[in-house]
């Protein structure tokens, strides 16, 4: 299966999933999100989401575990980072796609969890290799 998952890039960044090179994704608190998280399964790809002043997809990941109940409460899973895409594809592009209208990520912004249909993925691979004709 294919998940978008977001992130704040001041608290943790793509770039600092690519340094460590695995990480525990963590502190998911709405229940849909979370929802989502329990479905994560190992070879799963992940894109990852800068939110704040960026919101774009900016690389991917990989699960490499199942999600797992972490101090009680929290639903974790154990992502790997993959690569980094070519051009950072930035929502404006994914809303002006009418293609993605329907999509979780243009119809619940908050939503911090979410799987991507394979067409999805594709395309969006496909919008992060386009040369800008400038």
């Amino acid at each position: 299966m294919y998940w978008l998952f977001k992130t704040e890039p001041g608290d943790y960044s793509f770039s600092d999933l690519l340094r460590e090179g695995q990480t525990v994704w963590s502190g998911v608190r709405n229940a849909l999100a979370r929802a989502s998280l329990r479905k994560v399964e190992p070879g799963d790809e992940i894109f990852i989401y800068h939110t704040g002043k960026e919101r774009a997809i900016v690389g991917v990941a990989q699960a490499v575990s199942t999600s797992y109940e972490r101090d009680g409460d929290d639903t974790v899973v154990d992502i790997a980072a993959r690569y980094a895409l070519a051009k950072v594809v930035p929502l404006s592009d994914i809303k002006g796609n009418p293609q993605f209208a329907a999509w979780d990520l243009v119809r619940l912004p908050r939503l911090s969890v979410m799987q991507v249909s394979p067409d999805h993925w594709f395309s969006l691979h496909e919008m992060a290799r386009e040369v800008d004709n400038v």
